[in-house]
């Protein structure tokens, strides 16, 4: 059995996150991210290495884009395979492509508004018909499942502990001499995360592909409680709002089970606490669908719509008239609203607006 692989993205870099694996004729994709950032997704457009036809199968390790959103490009291009992936993955996955398409549909009519593309007729990445040829494919499975992919190829999830769903992907090679195995990290979460269990621990590769993006970096274990509670006491003693900026699938819900702990304990006032964000509205019911993939037990999930909420304090901000009516809370009030990097979204909108009050 003959083995390579190639590196198309998320080498020196920390978007795209594509592994190419041939193992003798058979073509196995491990992730498919998009690029992202100013300074590299052109990237996307690049052509690709191999005809997306002669690819065999695809796994994801999570449901970031930067690692699963070229997928609907890929399936534009002619692939027609199985994707393999967590349960909960395969759910995030329709809310991230699905809005990861409508943004590439916008930023096309920018792109003829504005006149800046170099091409006549500019086309999108990709669209919601090609996101549509995604979903039918998508294969979830529960941590620990053994799946044979191929008649010398099994696969294997494993909790990675990042987001809902992510996953350590084993995959156990054999020959006719002589059995491998090879196992991609995907990316790595906390031991400490208030919501998702540990990181499971891998006994045993013959190779390891590891991610190592914070590698150099020293990560302290603490609880961010008192920090936030700090922030949040300063804020109301000054007769103003907290406004958090965070991503909608991951940070979101650990932002609202921290808050929640907080009001239990009396170390912040009981304000509202205002979740405006849709995908994250949308993500935190998956938690709610998922709770064997996390500590917060069925006990505790009244409906997947109150899952973190405390008595009434958290308001969920759906339409885009009642997110602009929340400029006018003055005070005693925590808005948690994306994206998270600040770049897009409706945070924007409230810093627009809250920026200029002193």
């Amino acid at each position: 059995m003959n083995v390579r692989v190639k590196f198309l993205g998320g080498a020196q870099s920390v978007t795209g996150s594509k592994y190419l694996l041939e193992i003798d004729d058979f073509k196995l994709l491990i992730d498919c991210g998009l690029f992202q950032g100013l300074n590299v997704k052109s990237r996307n457009w690049e052509k690709f290495p191999i005809k997306a036809s002669e690819i065999d199968a695809v796994i994801l390790t999570h449901a970031h884009l930067d690692h699963s959103g070229y997928l609907p490009r890929l399936f534009k291009e002619g692939y027609t395979g199985p994707v393999y992936c967590t349960k909960p993955t395969g759910e995030l996955l329709e809310l991230l492509l699905t809005d990861s398409a409508k943004l590439q549909e916008e930023e096309l009519q920018f792109a003829k508004r504005k006149g800046y593309s170099i091409h006549k007729n500019p086309s999108a990445l990709y669209d919601i018909f090609d996101v549509e040829k995604v979903l039918p494919a998508l294969r979830g499975y529960y941590y620990g499942t053994l799946i044979k992919i191929a008649p010398s190829i099994k696969i294997k999830f494993s909790n990675a502990s990042h987001i809902l769903g992510a996953a350590i992907v084993e995959i156990f090679l054999e020959g006719s001499l002589q059995k491998k195995s090879i196992v991609f990290s995907g990316d790595l979460g906390r031991y400490n995360d208030p919501l998702l269990y540990p990181p499971e621990t891998i006994r045993k590769a013959d190779i390891l592909f590891i991610e190592s993006t914070y590698g150099d970096r020293k990560n302290p274990v603490i609880s961010p409680e008192d920090d936030i509670a700090d922030v949040i006491n300063t804020a109301i003693k000054r007769k103003g709002c907290v406004l958090i900026p965070a991503f909608s699938i991951g940070r979101t819900q650990n932002v609202l089970f921290y808050i929640r702990e907080l009001y239990r304990k009396n170390k912040i006032p009981q304000v509202p606490l205002y979740m405006d964000s849709p995908m994250a509205i949308s993500a935190t019911k998956l938690y709610g669908q998922n709770y064997d993939f996390h500590k917060i037990s069925l006990n505790e999930l009244q409906s997947s719509e109150s899952f973190l909420q405390l008595s009434n304090s958290l308001k969920i901000i759906n339409s885009h008239q009642a997110s602009i009516g929340l400029n006018d809370i003055k005070s005693n009030a925590i808005i948690v609203s994306a994206s998270g990097m600040m770049n897009g979204g409706r945070i924007l909108h409230h810093l627009y607006n809250r920026l200029p009050r002193k």
